[in-house]
């Protein structure tokens, strides 16, 4: 055995001073290298078993954080949908605005009737921002009803699809003037007592006359789309399908007088601020 050391240590000498046995490295090298692998088999099976035996309430605990955040960002993702079509409802409402001569209040529509016969909604505007009855109510394609009650923050309107809602309508082609009323359909109206010889012709816009003076004149009330004539009745039914959205709108216009605007801010030309109100014309 001290024969032995004896070599090792010379060789170890001569291996480190010497370029001697440079040669044996090389030759050696390529029969090592397999026991050097199998000395790093013992690390290599310690990893693979924290791996793979790692705690099935870790991995569940991971999957559900997963989960969860892939829920946050598609409920962020949804709520990006609703401020595109918020916004959408903004360009519509402030293109049909630029077109009217009046004052505008702009209100959210935040209930809606339970009874499916009564079609009425409730905005967020009231007494406290000077709404009366009677206003019209449009949204960026046209009239939707009027303010039939007021309270101190909200009101209520009455649709104009409402069965017991009527106004006076003029033909914009040939300004022939009637009566529409509603049919208790969101998607349609009823042109009342057309006589079978009056010029009326599918695809006619009608226009709100201000006759009666409780809408102001010149708001789209809906196109005509169906015309059906009875040889025994003494009237045609004509089908109008509403301008606006009556049922899909959130955002819409209280519509004021400029006389009416006027006098309820006399100190200034145009509303003052945080109220929504805002003249259409631009002064």
């Amino acid at each position: 055995m001290l024969t032995l050391a004896l070599a090792a240590l010379t060789l170890i000498a001569l291996d480190s001073f010497t370029p001697w046995l440079r040669p044996a490295h090389v030759w050696l090298e390529p029969i090592v290298q397999p026991f050097q692998w199998a000395s790093t088999l013992p690390m290599r099976w310690r990893e693979w078993n924290d791996e793979s035996l790692e705690s099935r309430a870790v991995i569940i605990a991971n999957n559900d954080k997963l989960e969860t955040e892939i829920l946050v960002y598609k409920a962020q993702l949804q709520r990006m949908a609703e401020l595109s079509a918020q916004n959408q409802q903004l360009k519509s409402l402030l293109n049909g605005a630029e077109l009217l001569k009046n004052s505008v209040l702009v209100a959210e529509l935040v209930g809606i009737s339970p009874d499916p016969f009564h079609h009425a909604i409730t905005i967020n505007r009231g007494a406290a921002d000077n709404i009366r009855q009677g206003l019209a109510v449009i949204d960026g394609e046209g009239l939707m009803g009027q303010v039939t009650e007021v309270f101190e923050h909200h009101s209520r309107v009455l649709l104009i699809t409402d069965a017991r809602h009527a106004l006076p309508i003029y033909n914009l082609r040939n300004n022939m003037r009637g009566i529409i009323e509603g049919s208790g359909d969101f998607q349609r109206l009823r042109l009342r007592h057309v006589s079978p010889t009056q010029d009326i012709q599918v695809g006619d816009t009608l226009l709100s006359s201000g006759l009666g003076e409780r809408f102001p004149s010149g708001y789209p009330v809906g196109t005509v789309s169906a015309i059906d004539k009875d040889p025994g009745q003494a009237f045609i039914e004509v089908s109008v399908t509403p301008a606006a959205k009556v049922d899909r709108s959130l955002l819409l216009l209280v519509v004021f007088s400029a006389v009416e605007a006027l006098d309820n801010y006399p100190q200034t030309e145009s509303a003052p601020k945080n109220t929504g109100l805002s003249n259409a014309t631009g002064q």
